[in-house]
């Protein structure tokens, strides 16, 4: 279908849900702009629209059950699953939600265990190859995550017709602005649900999903133990940006929107040869934080509807939004009442409390160009975070006077005492001094006027240096970009020499792709000089992401400085470990960190900074290795690495043997086994069990060497990345080492 047969489509499907005449009359004038020949068309076509809706109404009542198997209807319809049918191991009891192309059911999962569940199924009708593609994009951009704020993956299957279904976890709330309101949350408690929500769309963003519809029918509040919890949902209309989410081909046909038109970027609705990219999340984040503050969105979604396309964008491209503080101000009566009562506020507090840094940070995320708003929605978040903490926001330069205030918000007690201290001294001393004070109001007028013009040469050469600073970041980005595209086409060696001298200016989720590439390949390629420093770059620049994200990019810097024996860089990075991880309760961080510091031989300072670590993995392991054996048997030997280097080579031999009681599925030639076997070695050295110790350095090394036969690859969590095997053959050597003395 061509696009003007697509929009008078859709204008017709708009109209026949007008039932008053005069105002189907006035949207069918303002919709067709003009063109008569259009208009005249729909008016005929909604004038037979009540005749034919009871035609094919009994066509389809007359239709035998056996026809419609073979022929399904062509739309949704009263046809679709009924409720009590049994999907696999599903059987449906509720129909819970309806979008564009599928429909939610609340179904109970009946073996292997009995719960309530979310399945969604392609709607009836609606089989065709972009509505299944699209279908599967959202199964797959959900299944990639795991998050507690987001809604996990379950399941996946078809029914016996072939129609794609998955099963999703089941989030019984409300939109988050519904929760909000009937529960009249105040300030502090909407900001931290948003911040939630912020973190939940960073992990999206880095495992590669852009979510394109945030809004709050999307984002759910549900109780833990009567805590909320947001949960956001429907990736529906997610884009991958990084790889395919699916074989299938999935598009947006020229002039279709996607995604919904009060949350919707300006980009996004431009539809121009501008990428959309995670920095779209960000305006619809900004959309969203913008209607909890004040209970309505920047823009009227009715009326940018009913103004049609063009004006629509338009709107979006060239009007700025009003203030929070502003968009308040302009409420009358019951709403601001209503308004400040469900923030359990009162009208002037809560524009007051609008005023200021909420306005900047709502307007930084909701900036036209997309360059000016936060980059990540980590960066989103922590503003907040620091709103909350009468801390500096990043959202507006802080001024002298802003920061002075700011202080003194945070140590009120101390300034009272002080100004009542000043108080005193002024007063005691005003008479004796009003006289100088008058001589010297000249002297002061000609030293304020100096004063005056200094701060203004200060202020012309800060923009100076502000210009080259922005000309050189823009600069950057733009190489970082082509860099990238050059990496989509394997063009590794021009990539590396393009950004061989460029410092990271900012922190983005492009710049730290695009040097943890580079790392990797010349890691794989054996080149560990230059892999170093690239990693190095990207420890820089990766400042903003998750805790699991950024320690892979350390375990991948710490075997790498071994290898080009920087012992003096290595033990900087250990510190930094130290540092950047010392507050994390993660057990796959835990792992990392107590691998990637204990490479090489430590002091008995660094093990006691260690151990809080260690002995919260072990308990960890205790109690979980039933249940994630495949894990555990990863911890099992971080342990028994700890354990070695603390000199309790028992303790140690127990953990190694634990870890290769599991023979996980990636089969022998795995990194797990090789490095616990080599461990395992050096205690049965160190316990004067020399012939054990020799067998099982045997069995590790032959691991290590089956594989450098076949050749290492970027490999997986799973069975194990590259730098796991780096890894193995450093501890190969430590333990060829003290073999070699017998």
């Amino acid at each position: 279908m061509n696009p003007g047969a697509e929009n008078e489509a859709a204008i017709f499907d708009d109209a026949r849900r007008l039932t008053d005449p005069a105002e189907r009359a006035a949207f069918l004038d303002r919709a067709c702009n003009g063109d008569a020949a259009m208009r005249d068309r729909l008016a005929e076509l909604l004038r037979f629209e009540p005749e034919a809706q009871e035609f094919f109404s009994g066509v389809v009542e007359g239709v035998s059950s056996s026809h419609l198997a073979e022929n399904p209807p062509a739309g949704p319809s009263g046809l679709d699953e009924q409720i009590g049918t049994v999907i696999g191991r599903y059987k449906l009891l509720e129909k819970i939600g309806e979008g564009g192309c599928g429909v939610v059911y609340m179904a109970e999962q009946q073996k292997p265990v009995r719960r309530r569940v979310a399945l969604k199924i392609i709607k009836l009708g609606m089989d065709t190859k972009s509505v299944v593609a699209r279908f599967e994009a959202e199964r797959q951009a959900l299944a990639l995550m795991d998050h507690p704020n987001i809604a996990r993956v379950l399941d996946v299957g078809a029914t016996e017709t072939g129609r794609p279904f998955f099963v999703m976890e089941l989030v019984r709330g409300f939109k988050i602005t519904e929760y909000c309101d009937q529960n009249n949350a105040a300030m502090p408690q909407r900001l931290d649900l948003f911040i939630q929500v912020c973190l939940a769309i960073q992990h999206a963003h880095q495992k590669g999903v852009i979510h394109r519809d945030i809004k709050p029918s999307n984002v759910l509040v549900t109780l833990h133990d009567g805590v909320p919890v947001p949960k956001v949902i429907d990736f529906g209309i997610a884009k991958a940006i990084e790889e395919p989410l699916t074989d299938l081909t999935l598009f947006t046909p020229y002039a279709q929107l996607i995604g919904t038109p009060a949350y919707m970027s300006p980009e996004q609705a431009e539809m121009s040869g501008l990428d959309i990219d995670t920095r779209s999340d960000i305006y619809s984040l900004g959309v969203l934080l913008y209607e909890l503050l004040t209970g309505k969105t920047p823009f009227d979604g009715q009326e940018l509807m009913k103004s049609g396309l063009e004006n629509l964008r338009r709107t979006l491209r060239e009007k700025d939004p009003p203030c929070p503080s502003t968009m308040v101000t302009t409420m009358q009566g019951t709403e601001l009442l209503a308004t400040a009562r469900h923030r359990q506020s009162e009208p002037p507090r809560l524009i007051s409390s609008l005023h200021g840094e909420l306005d900047w940070i709502v307007l930084k995320a909701l900036e036209k160009d997309r360059q000016r708003r936060y980059q990540t929605a980590n960066g989103l978040a922590m503003d907040v975070k620091r709103y909350l903490a009468n801390e500096p926001v990043s959202a507006c330069p802080p001024s002298r006077i802003y920061r002075l205030q700011k202080l003194v918000r945070r140590n009120q007690i101390v300034f009272a005492a002080g100004a009542a201290v000043v108080l005193a001294l002024v007063a005691g001393l005003g008479a004796s001094t009003w006289m100088f004070f008058r001589e010297r109001e000249a002297m002061k007028i000609a030293v304020e006027a100096k004063l005056q013009e200094s701060r203004l040469r200060e202020a012309a050469e800060r923009g100076r240096t502000n210009e080259m600073l922005l000309r050189q970041e823009a600069e950057s980005r733009e190489k970082i970009i082509q860099a990238a595209g050059l990496l989509r086409n394997n063009r590794f060696e021009e990539a590396d020499r393009l950004i061989a001298q460029l410092p990271p200016n900012q922190q983005t989720m492009e710049g730290a792709t695009v040097f943890r590439t580079l790392g990797e390949w010349h890691a794989l390629r054996g080149e560990w000089k230059p892999a170093s420093e690239r990693f190095a770059v990207l420890l820089r620049a990766n400042q903003s992401e998750e805790m699991d994200s950024a320690s892979l990019d350390f375990s991948a810097q710490a075997p790498a400085l071994i290898m080009t024996q920087d012992r003096a860089a290595y033990d900087l990075l250990r510190q930094e470990l130290l540092r950047r991880f010392a507050d994390v309760s993660d057990p796959q961080v835990a792992e990392r960190l107590l691998k990637d510091s204990l490479l090489l031989p430590s002091a008995a300072a660094l093990l006691t900074q260690l151990k809080p670590h260690a002995e919260y993995l072990t308990a960890y392991v205790n109690a979980m290795n039933a249940a994630y054996p495949s894990k555990s048997a990863w911890q099992y030997s971080a342990l028994g690495l700890f354990y070695y280097r603390q000199g309790n080579f028992t303790e140690g031999a127990n953990c190694c043997k634990k870890c290769l009681e599991y023979q996980g599925p990636e089969g022998p030639i795995s990194p797990r086994p090789a490095a616990a076997n080599l461990i395992l070695a050096m205690c049965e050295y160190q316990q004067g069990q020399t012939a054990a110790a020799r067998a099982h350095f045997a069995a590790g090394n032959q691991i290590i060497e089956n594989k450098l036969k076949s050749g290492i690859t970027r490999g997986d969590g799973f069975a194990g990345y590259w730098f796991d095997w780096v890894v193995a053959q450093i501890l190969r050597d430590e333990a060829d080492a003290w073999l070699r003395k017998t």
